[in-house]
């Protein structure tokens, strides 16, 4: 017997099997989430001292107000991730008891196995629950958020919660155990330390969810923000104190991104704000975004080797923004009452489109990019897009939106074809085409600053989210400047050209143009991960061994039979080294009759494969259209007065 369909629709759950030459309805009802007070306070403990074998040990204590059938959910679908990422496969050894000591026997849903049913007898009035969340041990099973040195702990991971109540209407006590000596930062306040046990004070499970902690060995905490924002801090955890060090310029450029968001919203939506930043080869990088808090990870290096670590220095500019645009205003779709209900992705590329928009303009403004940097990163973004999407024929930009819940963590073997979470990178494009028209439009006099003010600028102090819709975004942009907006969009949207949406660049004063010189974006790239870029001329990157990565779809390496995970072995009858291969197009550009000769491996099998190119070493830089306005660098200019600072 095999599953056909498995879907959740309200409470009712439904499981289509096929066998025998016929089908047979499973179905089971899961009580729904009603906006109703739950009956007392779940008592949750986390021991997050087996760092040996990275495994986080739960007590938790449910308060339950009658006897007969109770339903407990682990996370599913996860705010941030916007699919079904919980995982419950990490889930392991629950045991539960009665609040008199007696074990019942649990039994997993057979159709929503996120969901688990346990028989309550008369006379009890409480569940405790003991069970380990099983973290990752290496990169292959996911994330790994337990060091010897740092650990993450994000709640939604480390419990199970009552079915049948809004996450807003579910009281939490939370505390947790840590190794010995560690310090720890989180949104969650009230904290209150006993050796090396921290409790919270009591909030909501939406809150619980929306603030993960961050420990660790070596820690450092720094004031960001003022008294008029609202207090925000950065709280750095390393593998080593030596990458706790930042000089004050470093410190300032994180300051002036703060305050430049405050002033581009015109308000906030935080009381407090943790960003929580993790220095590490060993704990995973992230980036994710929270109401009063984001993750952050990054390699070494991120303070200590300042000059050779631009390219990602945009990241908690962007986690920062979705204070605004996601946690605050959220798109109708995306909110949920509790987290077994379905999310619906259609507006992310407004929820991450534009924070990755915003999130360039911000770290231009604040100098955390310079205007070069700024520049290189906007053409490699665009040539990427642009000669990498020959999906955009089949799959429009608003069906990717639904990647997430397609393929969360998955790898393509052609993401030029097949397409991924371009929401976001090519989004960049579809909200620079409004802010450059928004400017055209009126001469200079507004832009979209304008909206994002009108937007998010609402109702100052508020935490509670506020959903929006399509026609809401249509609306906010004709308050700006009236325009056939909805039309704009929806052809940004739904469009299947062969080329990327590059008009907002075009109409900045801005083209992409190639030379043979990589800029210094693509030069910190490439020696990052010993690869060499070839994209924007064979259409292939290459590991320091000569293995292929990603490979764009009908581009010349393509039709030359070339596919990743394929190993270059020698170029023109010489063992492959990126030099040789560089200096191999260089000659086949300058004798138009030589072709470039690559030996291949592919598993046990070697062959020859000729590359008739001759258009030379090609990488992408952004320059400036003759006689015309320079709207990017107006784009740019930071709205705050830049202070000096000490060196």
């Amino acid at each position: 017997m095999r599953s056909t369909k498995n879907r959740l629709f309200g409470g009712l759950a439904l499981l289509l099997c096929v066998g025998q030459g016929h089908a047979t309805a499973i179905a089971t009802q899961l009580p729904a989430p009603r906006d109703v007070p739950y009956p007392g306070v779940i008592q949750l403990h986390v021991d997050a001292t087996d760092l040996d074998h990275r495994v986080f040990r739960v007590t938790e204590t449910l308060p339950v107000a009658a006897p007969g059938r109770t339903t407990l959910f682990y996370p599913k679908w996860l705010p941030g991730n916007h699919s079904t990422t919980g995982p419950i496969d990490k889930l392991a050894g629950l045991i539960v008891r009665s609040n008199t000591g007696e074990r019942l026997e649990w039994q997993r849903d057979p159709v929503e196995v996120y969901a688990f049913h346990v028989d309550v007898p008369a006379g009890v009035t409480q569940l405790q629950l003991e069970f380990e969340y099983l973290t990752p041990t290496d990169t292959s099973q996911w994330r790994v958020v337990m060091t010897p040195d740092l650990l993450g702990l994000q709640w939604e991971k480390a419990l199970l919660y009552p079915a049948g109540f809004y996450a807003r209407q579910i009281p939490v006590a939370a505390a947790v155990r840590l190794p010995a000596g560690w310090q720890f930062a989180s949104a969650l306040r009230g904290a209150q330390r006993t050796g090396d046990t921290v409790r919270f004070a009591t909030v909501s499970l939406e809150t619980l969810v929306d603030s993960p902690l961050f420990a660790g060995t070596h820690h450092r905490r720094v004031e960001l923000g003022t008294a008029a924002t609202g207090p925000v801090r950065l709280s750095i955890f390393a593998d080593t104190p030596e990458e706790l060090q930042a000089t004050d310029e470093q410190l300032e450029k994180h300051r002036r991104a703060v305050s430049e968001a405050v002033a581009l919203f015109g308000a906030r939506h935080f009381r407090e704000y943790d960003f929580l930043l993790a220095i590490s080869d060993h704990f995973t990088g992230i980036g994710l975004e929270h109401h009063e808090s984001s993750e952050n990870g990054v390699g070494m290096g991120y303070f200590t080797e300042w000059d050779n670590n631009g390219n990602g220095r945009d990241l908690l500019a962007h986690e920062m923004i979705h204070s605004w645009n996601g946690k605050f205003r959220r798109p109708a779709d995306l909110w949920t009452p509790s987290y077994e209900v379905p999310m619906g992705p259609s507006l992310l590329w407004v929820y991450e489109g534009l924070t990755k928009y915003l999130g360039v303009v911000l770290a231009g403004r604040s100098g955390l990019w310079s205007p070069e940097l700024t520049r290189d990163m906007l053409a490699r973004y665009a040539a990427n897009y642009d000669l990498g999407r020959a999906g955009r024929q089949w799959r429009n930009l608003q069906d990717t939106t639904q990647q997430p819940i397609v393929s969360y963590r998955g790898r393509q073997s052609y993401e030029s074809w097949q397409r991924g979470k371009d929401y976001y990178t090519e989004g960049i494009f579809v909200w620079l085409d409004v802010d450059t028209k928004i400017r055209e439009l009126t001469r200079g006099k507004r832009s979209l600053d304008d909206f994002a003010r009108a937007f998010y600028g609402v109702e100052d102090g508020r935490i509670e989210p506020l959903t929006y819709t399509f026609d809401d975004v249509v609306t906010a942009l004709n308050s700006v400047v009236p325009y056939d907006w909805a039309g704009m969009l929806r052809s940004r949207l739904e469009e299947h050209g062969s080329r990327a949406p590059l008009d907002g660049l075009q109409r900045s004063g801005w083209q992409v143009v190639f030379k043979d010189e990589p800029t210094p974006s693509i030069k910190e790239s490439d020696s990052k991960d010993a690869k060499a870029d070839f994209r924007y001329s064979l259409g292939v990157n290459l590991g320091k061994d000569g293995k292929l990565g990603e490979v764009f779809w009908d581009s010349v390496a393509f039709k030359g039979g070339l596919a990743p995970g394929m190993t270059v072995v020698a170029v023109n009858g010489k063992a492959y080294t990126h030099g040789r291969l560089k200096d191999a197009l260089k000659a086949a550009k300058a004798d138009s009759k030589r072709p470039t000769e690559l030996l291949v491996r592919s598993s046990d099998t070697f062959r020859t494969i000729s590359l008739d190119y001759h258009d030379g070493l090609r990488y992408p830089h952004l320059e400036r259209i003759a006689k015309t306005p320079d709207l990017l660098s107006s784009i740019l200019q930071p709205r705050l007065p830049v202070p000096a600072v000490k060196k």
